[in-house]
């Protein structure tokens, strides 16, 4: 028997509202997209984001779960983004040139440490996923990083530019006839939305709001992360580029037009107040201390959200007849997207068969 098409309702329009509503609504569903604000500049984390498919970088700080889950996005992203730019003939910037590990001489240890832990948790395979890089091995993959004489190279890692992703997964939601809704915040139940003009009715609803879901899902917190837009041709990175440091890890993702995207802040908080003094001079300065060229960057711009985090920091899919909540990617939304998406679909289905 032909599954039927179902009339779907998806709240919130950041990355997984996005991803579901495309995936779906190629699957003949009737998809209506939710949004609190504004699609082209949508407030989640995921306009935020740095966009980098990590999983190797976050297994040391993160649970195992966060890491198969990566692993499976890390297999389904190429696939998707083949898609999207065959359908939209738009180019997406899906980049798997692995990313590296570095330390200051002085915070060797930082980078020692790190090694042994990835090495623990991965077991016999190690020596398969990460590759551990003197000087002139370093200097032929990013040449740019002259001031250091070790790091680590994990080959498989990838980055996706989330400014150009957003748009071109909105585009084809368009072309496929969904109705988009933005600046309708919107209240989740059972076969239901509801907004400030009432009640509509639905086969079933998915829960997609991020923190706007947080009165819904248990232990829902926000995480502050705060991330600086640089340029200069002066410095040109080939793949994201991770700093140890005993206080933090620098992140630094080359983007087009000789811009670098920074970030490392994790407070806990759900402020959204701009970027704070320190956290800028601290971003600078340990940017300016992987390469000097970078003091005569231009700072393009800061970004500030909050990230959706259970207590855990594990992402939840909660589900009863009608209404799918699917939340807490925490710091992790471009690394865990695509799989929370074919566990939302596969939980739609068995919805859909107990129905029938």
């Amino acid at each position: 028997m032909t599954r039927p098409e179902l009339n779907i309702a998806i709240a919130g329009g950041g990355l997984m509202g996005r991803l579901l509503a495309w995936r779906l609504s190629g699957k003949g569903h009737a998809i209506t997209l939710f949004e609190a604000g504004s699609f082209d500049m949508p407030p989640g984390a995921c306009h935020t984001a740095a966009g980098m498919i990590a999983p190797l970088s976050e297994l040391v700080h993160c649970p195992l779960p966060v890491y198969e889950l990566g692993l499976q996005s890390l297999r389904v992203w190429p696939q998707w983004v083949k898609e999207l730019e065959l359908q939209t003939g738009s180019p997406v910037d899906y980049r798997q040139s692995g990313s590296i590990l570095i330390a200051h001489p002085q915070d060797r240890t930082e980078l020692l440490q790190f090694q042994q832990e990835l090495a623990a948790k991965l077991g016999t395979e190690s020596q398969q996923h990460f590759q551990w890089l003197e000087r002139t091995g370093l200097q032929n993959l990013e040449p740019n990083l002259e001031r250091f004489d070790q790091g680590l190279y994990l080959a498989s890692e990838a980055d996706i530019d989330n400014r150009r992703l957003l748009p071109v997964l909105l585009t084809q939601i368009k072309r496929r006839n969904a109705q988009l809704r933005e600046y309708t915040p919107a209240e989740c139940m059972p076969g239901q939305i509801r907004h400030a003009d009432g009640f509509e009715q639905f086969d079933c609803v998915i829960d997609a709001r991020g923190l706007g879901a947080k009165k819904a899902v248990k232990g829902l917190r926000g995480v502050r992360g705060e991330v600086m837009v640089v340029e200069t041709p002066e410095v040109r990175f080939q793949r994201p580029i991770r700093l140890l440091h005993p206080r933090y890890q620098l992140y630094a993702v080359p983007r087009a037009n000789n811009q670098v995207v920074i970030g490392a802040t994790e407070i806990e908080s759900d402020d959204l107040s701009p970027i704070s003094l320190r956290s800028s001079m601290e971003l600078s300065s340990a940017l300016y201390s992987i390469h000097p060229a970078f003091a005569e960057a231009r700072i393009l711009e800061t970004r500030v959200n909050c990230r959706p985090a259970t207590m855990d920091n594990l992402p939840v899919i909660e589900h009863e007849p009608g209404l799918i909540r699917v939340n807490g990617l925490y710091r992790h939304g471009f690394l865990l997207a695509p799989a929370m998406v074919q566990q939302v679909e596969s939980t739609l289905q068995q919805q859909t068969l107990q129905v029938t």
